[in-house]
């Protein structure tokens, strides 16, 4: 069985784990970053990238000395190699590159997209390909047909803004703190989802996209009226949220050949509200939902390094002149949506 060592640095997660290719976790060490970007609303790129660059030996020495084992011990290194922050992938890409060089090792460079893909099958052995993949996080928001490892026919992208940046503005707009996609969530169990008129933005429309730019502008009206509480406009904008995936997602459904599993992954995969309407829905179209577990679903590096098994299983290691990458769509021969460019 392979043994892989994974990091991760792509935003503002530092994280290394090394995992078996039986799917076993021998070892997973994360620092978050919230204290440094707490005061600033968001995620600061150079903060991110000089954190990255402190934390990531530690915990790569925390992951190995709690799995017991030395870098000669694992049989590939695997890394993000984008998308993301490029000054916090090139950490992460060139440290794995130093350690792949000095144990000499094979470097596997993953698309972080791929990893939230693939992460479900790392405690769900019996996912099998195809599946359908509601991916939405921070920055993306996507619906792909997952036909094996480093194949992919995305379905639908986001026009504008990705559903997990929604979620952190209104946050930001409602004066809840960061990270934003929890702190809505918190402050919407205590609200009335009927109580504010948003926009679904795109629903009922002739094409598969997601669209949260209008809906985010939406809520930023809705507070600066004063006329409704907080903890109802997070109500109202998860709801909107939920209606509009539920919508779009119906629609490409519909459009495609039955697929026997629908997984969600990324972020915002942790909404709870989310994940119940995504299980109501694959259940009333007959498909398994799966869902990573909530630790699972935000960056770690957990899920790089299964990707990283994946890969390696399938023969598929980097050169160490692999380059760092800030866009790394998963299916490069998608068409391009209109409003999204570089993004989709």
């Amino acid at each position: 069985m392979a043994i892989i060592l994974g990091l991760e640095s792509s935003c503002d997660e530092t994280a290394a784990a090394i995992v078996r290719s039986d799917r076993t976790i021998l070892a997973h060490a994360l620092a978050g970053q919230e204290d440094h970007h707490r005061a600033f609303g968001g995620v600061v790129p150079e903060i991110a990238a000089r954190a990255h660059a402190e934390l990531m030996a530690p915990l790569v020495q925390a992951a190995l000395a709690d799995a017991g084992m030395t870098l000669q011990d694992m049989d590939a290194i695997a890394a993000t190699a984008g998308p993301g922050l490029i000054g916090g992938v090139m950490v992460g890409l060139v440290t794995a590159k130093a350690l792949a060089m000095a144990a000499d090792k094979p470097l596997i460079a993953v698309n972080h997209l791929e990893g939230h893909a693939l992460s479900p099958r790392l405690v769900d052995a019996d996912l099998a390909f195809p599946y359908l993949l509601l991916l939405v996080s921070g920055g993306h928001c996507q619906l792909l047909r997952v036909n094996g490892v480093g194949d992919y026919n995305r379905l639908a992208t986001t026009i504008d803004d990705a559903v997990g940046e929604a979620f952190d503005k209104t946050a930001k707009i409602l004066g809840l703190g960061f990270p934003g996609g929890p702190a809505v969530e918190r402050a919407a169990a205590n609200g009335n989802a009927s109580a504010v008129p948003l926009p679904r933005p795109l629903k009922g429309a002739d094409e598969p996209h997601f669209s949260f730019a209008g809906l985010k502008s939406a809520v930023l009206r809705a507070h600066e009226t004063g006329k409704y509480r907080v903890e109802d406009i997070a109500a109202s904008f998860q709801q909107a949220v939920v209606e509009c995936l539920l919508d779009r997602l119906r629609y490409s459904v519909d459009r495609i050949n039955p697929l026997p599993a629908l997984v969600v992954a990324g972020g915002v995969a942790a909404n709870g509200a989310i994940r119940a309407m995504l299980a109501d829905f694959a259940a009333a179209r007959g498909m398994r939902f799966v869902a990573p577990p909530l630790w699972l679903c935000t960056d770690n590096g957990a899920m790089i390094a299964w990707a990283g098994a994946e890969r390696f299983a399938a023969g598929l290691t980097d050169g160490l002149d692999f380059v760092a990458r800030p866009r790394w769509p998963l299916d490069p021969d998608a068409p391009a949506a209109r409003g999204a460019g570089v993004k989709a």
